[in-house]
């Protein structure tokens, strides 16, 4: 007797959003829209968000269509496996951060592991990333540059942390991009004024793709006499020591 051959598994659709709350289908492509339209599970960072991008993006598709599981500094690990069952039944599934590109800088990278050791296909989609957006536009080296996260909050561990950093930049002639918390974006602008050197580059990259966009290269020096706001708007830093 002839086997019939095994269903296909679904896909795994890396789906980015907006970085903030511009008009989803002027930063995102169309070929988005019409992944969300096909697709009715979904792995995301936190529900809400993601319901309401999705209803953004795709108005016409039924909210109670959607099976939706989260997957945050609050889920039990030992859940995500089983998050993936409708792939290994033939159905995709869409992975969707918050903001930005999934898998970076977000918890769904672990989603991404697990899916590559079940066999089944990771297909990213185009869309904004923040760090790639930061250092395409900072003029610093795009050949050669590191991702640090977030740098430590202990005070003497930072400083040891951005005097290494900065050290790195000069020897491997590498950018380094971090990023903060938010509200807490100006005392890290005063940490680095206060621990880098004057001649250290630094790119200050705020609210990308937003109509508050704001994206600067300066000096330390230049930028001890440059007054801005970046209290509670989304950032990544950039350093780079040449000399």
């Amino acid at each position: 007797m002839e086997s019939k051959p095994l269903d296909p598994k679904g896909k795994l659709y890396l789906i980015p959003t907006r970085l903030g709350d511009d008009v989803p289908l002027e930063v995102l492509p169309i070929s988005i829209k019409k992944v969300l339209e096909q697709v009715n599970h979904y792995i995301v960072e936190n529900e809400k968000p993601a319901r309401r991008f999705i209803k953004k993006v795709s108005p016409s598709k039924s909210q109670r269509s959607l099976i939706i599981h989260s997957v945050n500094k609050y889920t039990d690990a030992s859940e995500i496996p089983n998050y993936l069952t409708p792939c290994l039944n033939g159905q995709s599934i869409g992975l969707l951060s918050d903001a930005g590109c999934p898998g970076i800088a977000d918890p769904g990278a672990e989603v991404v592991r697990l899916a590559h050791e079940k066999g089944i296909q990771v297909t990213p989609l185009v869309g904004p990333s923040s760090i790639l957006l930061a250092m395409m536009s900072s003029g610093m080296n795009g050949q050669n540059f590191c991702f640090n996260g977030y740098l430590p909050i202990d005070k003497s561990e930072r400083k040891s942390t951005i005097k290494s950093l900065e050290k790195n930049s000069l020897e491997k002639n590498q950018a380094q991009l971090f990023i903060e918390t938010p509200y807490r974006n100006d005392k890290m602008l005063a940490d680095l004024i206060a621990i880098l050197n004057p001649n250290t580059r630094l790119c200050i990259a705020s609210d990308i793709t937003l109509t508050t966009e704001y994206i600067v290269t300066k000096t330390i020096e230049e930028w001890k006499n440059t007054a801005t706001d970046l209290h509670k708007k989304p950032t990544i830093f950039i350093i780079q020591r040449d000399y």
